[in-house]
């Protein structure tokens, strides 16, 4: 199909992208965003450690970033998945689901990333209502309760340490013995945190979602009013390595501290993707320095700085 040229196609519609449309938009850029609808925190009732937006509910930001898009006629928002990238003679080529091919000057990832899940049985029913992942953005709503933290070797010694700060009854849950070395186990002990090495076998609870207890393959059962579990995560698109952006240690799409840009010329990322601070107002920044990035490259081209 025929193919229209932008100067920048974003791809990604949550918080990275929108703000760095929003802010090439103010640019007099031409735009496209293409948004597949798949956020990380869509499971969640609300996002936080957001000034004015602390407690808004994530699909609630989205639609108001994009009302905000509209009073900037060369942004154009498509609820689509890019299915493939690559470089063209002027830039780039995205392919979209639908066979459509767009051409761009530059590129912005803004694609985020997938967590993995425990694999607890029953977990997706409490996702993102009393199970989470990240304390920073859940831990001050379960205060004073008790919580298990579920998490191997230094990774979940970490998470269940990190959580004393939010209530004293802490409990890390490991689903198998021998995952935790003895420097793990004296520095839980010291601080008083139980370790519960048995295989889970249920989650219970409430059916919209609140955690009451977790029950162990062995019979017996543990009350506990959230979990958190640290247990990785992946790129959710696969363009970043199709287009041969190098990549960290911890998997995510290496860029510049000042101009996020990746080890290929004229791709840039910004949000989740790239970052070990994962959050919904971190995201935004990001995706306004990207935006001041790929607006001084083009004005550069342009022979205008």
């Amino acid at each position: 199909m025929s193919s229209t040229a932008w100067e920048v196609v974003i791809v990604g519609g949550g918080p990275a992208g929108l703000s760095a449309a929003l802010t090439l938009g103010r640019c007099r850029r031409r735009v496209l965003v293409c948004d597949a609808g798949r956020y990380r925190n869509r499971a969640s009732r609300h996002m936080h450690c957001f000034p004015t937006r602390d407690g808004c509910p994530p699909h609630e930001y989205v639609r108001l970033a994009r009302e905000e898009l509209r009073a900037y006629g060369t942004v154009t928002v498509r609820d689509v998945t890019v299915v493939d990238a690559g470089r063209n003679d002027d830039g780039f080529e995205v392919t979209l689901e639908d066979g459509t091919r767009e051409r761009a000057r530059k590129l912005l990832l803004a694609t985020g990333v997938v967590d993995e899940l425990p694999p607890l049985p029953g977990i997706e029913r409490f996702y993102g209502r009393s199970v989470h992942h990240c304390p920073y953005c859940d831990g001050w709503e379960w205060r004073d309760q008790p919580i298990a933290a579920y998490g191997l070797d230094e990774k979940g010694a970490g998470l269940a340490l990190m959580l004393k700060q939010w209530s004293a009854d802490i409990a890390l849950l490991t689903g198998a013995p021998g995952q935790l070395d003895e420097s793990c186990r004296a520095r839980l002990a010291r601080h008083s945190i139980p370790i519960y090495e048995d295989p889970i076998a249920a989650l219970e609870g409430s059916d919209d979602g609140m955690l009451e207890r977790i029950v162990f393959t062995t019979g017996r059962t543990l009350e506990r009013r959230a979990l958190f579990f640290n247990t990785g995560q992946h790129q959710r698109s696969p363009l970043a390595a199709r287009l041969g952006c190098e990549f960290s240690d911890k998997g995510g799409v290496e860029a510049g501290d000042y101009d996020v840009a990746t080890s290929v010329p004229g791709v840039y990322v910004a949000g989740d993707a790239s970052r070990d601070v994962q959050l919904v107002v971190v995201a935004v920044a990001e995706g306004v320095k990207a935006a001041f990035a790929m607006n001084k490259a083009l004005l550069a081209e342009d022979g205008l700085a």
